[in-house]
């Protein structure tokens, strides 16, 4: 696509979604309390699906089962550096009506924007891995059909919910939205049926400690993962002109109403991951199992408490798996059209990162080592997000009156080194490790 056709279609793009986008005078006339929110709510719910993938429910099973509650206190904070990062890309995209691959492209050199953009398609390929097999497990694991018939259903369901974003992005939220209760439904009920025990329970979640090297590295892998790259680039995409704001004052306005929305889904989302850290806890650990792989979680759940408690995990691994899929498809386009100014079919998109995951279970990897191995490639794509939205949102002279406090910079930067030091760390290990 040349780059006349391409500023045309761009044009043609603001054109219409300034018809689609709402004005903050208009929402703000429609009411009070929750008609005013409700506007606002969604993108943060697209994004929190990146910290319930499958990769997440093999980790949190694994430190619960062998550590019992003592690493809740792990995903508390990873919880916490979410909010963090989460509300530096919305704000990125509110204050400049861009998301952070085209703001890349603006600030960059061209070569380094090409480069960019192969790093981030080959970081969705990464997610897509994740989140594909693990919803082809989900289903196997529900009906126990063979892996391979299981992900071609699953590549039919993720279609169907792309095309819930040709009627409108507030239906595919909406609908992404009502995927991530059910997880929450599903591990809340499991939470019930486990009947943790109060006490260490409370004290996993406010004393910080580590119990030999292991639970080091499975704490690494928890906070190692709290930031997935796709949910930065398409967290910015989503506000960039949700709500359109007049003038600095309005913008602001409006980052204070998306920051309720990442406050709820990241609540949600660290609920999520905390649950399935007790619930491993409470039924694992207490009867001495270390569990690595998720098909032998759900046989053990189904053992252990029953048939409806193996369903619950089964269906809440698909839930999160195909709404997961969905959303890695979309961060790849905004990817490809923020670097390099070129769209592809959704629909193509979608096929062509289905193919790796295919080619895995045809070979018949390991679901749960496919899994892990996705988690090493997207160690890779951390920092190549992170540092640019750091470093964006800390210019006044992009940002304005939304420019990071030196406070949230220091912050920021913390966490980066953090995550990016971890991410480094597991990949070490991984690769050299015993």
């Amino acid at each position: 696509m040349s780059d006349q056709l391409y500023t045309a279609e761009r044009r043609k793009g603001f054109d219409q979604s300034k018809k689609k986008s709402e004005t903050l005078d208009s929402v703000l006339a429609k009411g009070k309390g929750l008609k005013r929110l409700l506007p606002f709510i969604g993108p943060a719910f697209i994004a929190s699906v990146a910290y319930i993938d499958p990769g997440n429910f093999a980790t949190n099973i694994q430190a619960g089962s062998q550590y019992g509650y003592m690493l809740l206190w792990v995903i508390l904070l990873s919880n916490i550096m979410a909010i963090v990062i989460q509300s530096l890309s919305a704000k990125l995209g509110i204050a400049t009506g861009q998301n952070l691959p085209e703001v890349s492209r603006d600030h960059f050199p061209f070569w380094a924007s090409v480069l960019l953009w192969i790093q981030g398609e080959l970081m969705i390929m990464a997610t897509d891995l994740a989140e594909f097999i693990g919803a082809a497990l989900g289903l196997t694991l529900l009906f126990g059909i063979p892996m391979l018939p299981s992900a071609l259903i699953t590549a039919v369901a993720s279609f169907i919910i792309l095309e819930l974003q040709r009627k409108g992005v507030r239906l595919l939220e909406a609908v992404i939205a009502c995927m991530v209760f059910v997880v929450v439904i599903a591990f809340s009920v499991q939470v019930i049926f486990a009947q943790p025990a109060l006490q260490p329970l409370v004290a996993g979640l406010t004393i910080p400690h580590f119990q030999g090297v292991n639970s080091i590295l499975l704490a690494a892998g928890i906070l190692g993962a709290t930031v997935m790259p796709h949910a930065i680039y398409l967290h910015s995409a989503l506000t960039q002109k949700r709500i359109v704001g007049n003038n600095e004052e309005q913008r602001i306005k409006i980052f204070k109403f998306e920051f309720i929305d990442i406050l709820i889904a990241m609540l949600i989302a660290g609920v999520i991951n905390g649950a399935m850290l007790i619930v491993a806890s409470a039924l694992f650990h207490s009867h001495g199992l270390v569990i690595e792989d998720l098909d032998v979680a759900f046989k053990q759940f189904g053992h252990l408490m029953g048939p409806i408690a193996a369903i619950l995990f089964a269906v809440g691994l698909l839930s999160a798996g195909l709404s997961s899929s969905s959303v890695g498809t979309l961060s790849g386009d905004v990817i490809m059209q923020g670097y390099i100014r070129k769209r592809i079919p959704v629909y193509l998109r979608r096929f062509i990162t289905m193919i790796p995951p295919l080619l895995i279970i045809i070979l018949g990897v390991n679901p749960t080592h496919a899994l892990v191995l996705s988690q090493v490639v997207l160690s890779f794509g951390i920092a190549f997000a992170l540092i640019p939205l750091i470093v964006f949102t800390s210019r006044k002279s992009l940002m304005g009156q939304l420019v990071n406090r030196k406070a949230t910079t220091l912050a920021a930067w913390l966490i980066a080194f953090i995550i990016i030091a971890l991410n480094l760390f597991l990949l070490y290990q991984t690769i050299f490790g015993s």
